[in-house]
Protein backbone atom coordinates (compact mmCIF):
# COMPACT_ATOMS: atom_id res chain seq x y z
CA UNK A 1 0.00 0.00 0.00
CA UNK A 2 2.81 2.28 0.79
CA UNK A 3 4.83 1.15 -2.05
CA UNK A 4 1.27 2.44 -4.71
CA UNK A 5 0.86 5.67 -2.48
CA UNK A 6 4.20 6.54 -3.48
CA UNK A 7 4.23 5.49 -6.79
CA UNK A 8 1.11 7.20 -7.50
CA UNK A 9 2.84 10.86 -5.49
CA UNK A 10 5.38 10.79 -8.13
CA UNK A 11 3.52 9.73 -11.44
CA UNK A 12 1.07 12.74 -9.95
CA UNK A 13 4.32 15.40 -9.40
CA UNK A 14 5.81 14.36 -12.75
CA UNK A 15 2.61 15.34 -14.28
CA UNK A 16 2.40 18.31 -12.53
CA UNK A 17 5.79 19.64 -13.60
CA UNK A 18 5.25 18.84 -16.97
CA UNK A 19 2.31 20.76 -17.25
CA UNK A 20 4.16 23.93 -15.27
CA UNK A 21 7.19 23.52 -17.72
CA UNK A 22 5.31 23.46 -20.74
CA UNK A 23 3.15 26.64 -19.61
CA UNK A 24 5.04 30.08 -20.11
CA UNK A 25 5.17 31.00 -16.13
CA UNK A 26 8.09 33.40 -14.42
CA UNK A 27 9.52 29.78 -12.38
CA UNK A 28 10.67 27.79 -15.45
CA UNK A 29 10.82 30.44 -18.54
CA UNK A 30 12.39 33.64 -19.20
CA UNK A 31 10.44 36.25 -19.05
CA UNK A 32 10.66 40.28 -18.91
CA UNK A 33 8.25 43.30 -19.06
CA UNK A 34 8.58 45.07 -22.88
CA UNK A 35 6.85 47.82 -24.83
CA UNK A 36 4.45 46.35 -27.54
CA UNK A 37 3.95 48.29 -30.77
CA UNK A 38 2.42 46.79 -33.96
CA UNK A 39 4.48 46.90 -37.89
CA UNK A 40 2.71 46.24 -40.90
CA UNK A 41 4.64 44.83 -44.32
CA UNK A 42 4.13 48.20 -46.45
CA UNK A 43 6.73 49.51 -48.42
CA UNK A 44 6.71 52.52 -46.10
CA UNK A 45 7.92 50.58 -43.25
CA UNK A 46 10.79 48.39 -44.54
CA UNK A 47 13.64 48.20 -46.67
CA UNK A 48 13.37 46.90 -49.49
CA UNK A 49 10.74 44.07 -50.40
CA UNK A 50 7.81 44.29 -47.51
CA UNK A 51 6.89 40.79 -47.23
CA UNK A 52 10.74 39.57 -46.41
CA UNK A 53 12.31 40.04 -42.66
CA UNK A 54 15.53 40.81 -41.73
CA UNK A 55 16.54 37.40 -41.23
CA UNK A 56 15.31 36.73 -44.80
CA UNK A 57 12.02 34.78 -43.49
CA UNK A 58 8.76 35.56 -45.31
CA UNK A 59 6.05 37.81 -43.79
CA UNK A 60 2.35 36.85 -45.12
CA UNK A 61 -1.17 38.57 -43.79
CA UNK A 62 -2.82 36.50 -40.91
CA UNK A 63 0.93 35.05 -39.52
CA UNK A 64 1.39 35.06 -35.62
CA UNK A 65 5.02 36.89 -36.04
CA UNK A 66 6.99 39.58 -33.82
CA UNK A 67 10.20 41.46 -34.81
CA UNK A 68 12.23 42.33 -31.37
CA UNK A 69 14.73 44.98 -30.17
CA UNK A 70 18.33 43.40 -30.85
CA UNK A 71 18.99 43.58 -27.21
CA UNK A 72 16.56 41.08 -26.64
CA UNK A 73 18.53 38.94 -29.22
CA UNK A 74 21.06 39.08 -26.80
CA UNK A 75 19.12 37.17 -24.13
CA UNK A 76 18.22 34.60 -26.75
CA UNK A 77 15.22 35.84 -28.28
CA UNK A 78 16.69 34.19 -31.88
CA UNK A 79 14.83 33.79 -35.34
CA UNK A 80 12.08 31.49 -34.94
CA UNK A 81 11.74 31.60 -30.86
CA UNK A 82 8.25 31.09 -29.52
CA UNK A 83 7.37 33.84 -27.47
CA UNK A 84 4.02 34.24 -25.55
CA UNK A 85 2.95 37.69 -24.54
CA UNK A 86 0.73 38.17 -21.66
CA UNK A 87 -2.89 38.75 -22.99
CA UNK A 88 -2.59 37.56 -26.65
CA UNK A 89 -3.16 34.68 -27.47
CA UNK A 90 0.03 32.91 -28.32
CA UNK A 91 2.47 31.57 -28.96
CA UNK A 92 4.30 33.97 -31.58
CA UNK A 93 7.33 33.36 -33.55
CA UNK A 94 10.41 35.73 -33.80
CA UNK A 95 10.81 36.06 -37.47
CA UNK A 96 12.29 39.80 -37.62
CA UNK A 97 14.56 42.10 -35.81
CA UNK A 98 14.03 46.05 -34.98
CA UNK A 99 16.00 48.88 -35.75
CA UNK A 100 19.25 49.36 -33.29
CA UNK A 101 17.71 52.14 -31.65
CA UNK A 102 14.67 50.16 -30.07
CA UNK A 103 15.32 48.16 -27.06
CA UNK A 104 13.32 46.33 -24.48
CA UNK A 105 10.07 45.97 -27.28
CA UNK A 106 8.38 43.61 -29.44
CA UNK A 107 6.69 44.13 -32.43
CA UNK A 108 3.40 42.74 -33.01
CA UNK A 109 3.11 41.61 -37.24
CA UNK A 110 -0.05 43.15 -38.28
CA UNK A 111 0.22 42.28 -41.86
CA UNK A 112 -1.20 45.24 -44.36
CA UNK A 113 -3.90 46.29 -41.86
CA UNK A 114 -2.42 49.68 -41.05
CA UNK A 115 -5.56 50.77 -39.17
CA UNK A 116 -5.65 47.94 -36.93
CA UNK A 117 -1.75 48.52 -36.00
CA UNK A 118 -2.50 52.20 -35.80
CA UNK A 119 -5.12 51.61 -33.08
CA UNK A 120 -3.31 48.95 -31.51
CA UNK A 121 -0.74 51.67 -30.17
CA UNK A 122 1.75 51.03 -27.58
CA UNK A 123 1.84 48.87 -24.60
CA UNK A 124 3.80 47.50 -21.79
CA UNK A 125 3.70 43.25 -21.49
CA UNK A 126 5.52 40.66 -19.92
CA UNK A 127 6.63 38.17 -22.76
CA UNK A 128 7.75 34.44 -21.77
CA UNK A 129 10.15 31.73 -23.73
CA UNK A 130 12.41 29.49 -23.50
Amino acid sequence: MKRALILLFAAGLVIVLGYAISQPNRLFWNNLEVTVTAYNSTPGQTDGDPTRAAWNNRLKPGMKAVAVSRDLIERGLNNRTEVWIDGFDGPYIVLDKMNQRFTQRIDIYFGTDVKAAREFGERTARIYWR
